[in-house]
């Protein structure tokens, strides 16, 4: 479907899923590890995908966390809605609403085992 300028729409899922896509390639860039993107919209109602990332210390954590929301906002034009943890960079979260970008610590995530939770969810292929 086009607009009434001749430009294709997407649909606000495309747009999530996009956004989330561009986060786990950041991510990648930026030397986080076990990258995994998951369609959560059909078991969360406050959400439509989480990525979720893993960095070997606190350093790394903030620095991933920091270029993927200055990538989004460059790139896609979206501040984030919040951003927590980013002081203790243990365990940060960057909410765009509808998508979650989650960058652990390798122990907080082997601790809180996120993913375990949505084992059932889609994973959404992310790799160029």
């Amino acid at each position: 479907m086009n607009d009434a300028l001749g430009d294709p729409v997407t649909a606000p899922d495309d747009d999530g899923r996009a956004l989330a896509i561009l986060a786990a390639r950041k991510a990648d860039d930026r030397q986080a590890s076990d990258i995994v993107v998951l369609d959560v919209g059909d078991v969360l109602s406050i959400t439509g995908y989480f990525v979720i990332a893993s960095a070997p210390n606190g350093r790394l954590v903030r620095n991933v966390a920091d270029e993927i929301e200055l990538t989004i906002k460059e790139q896609l034009g979206r501040p984030p809605v919040r951003v927590e943890g980013l002081r203790e960079s243990q365990w940060t979260l960057i909410d765009y609403g509808d998508v979650v970008v989650h960058v652990f610590r390798d122990d907080m995530r082997e601790f809180y085992e996120i993913e375990r939770l949505y084992g059932d969810v889609p994973r959404v292929s992310w790799n160029a």
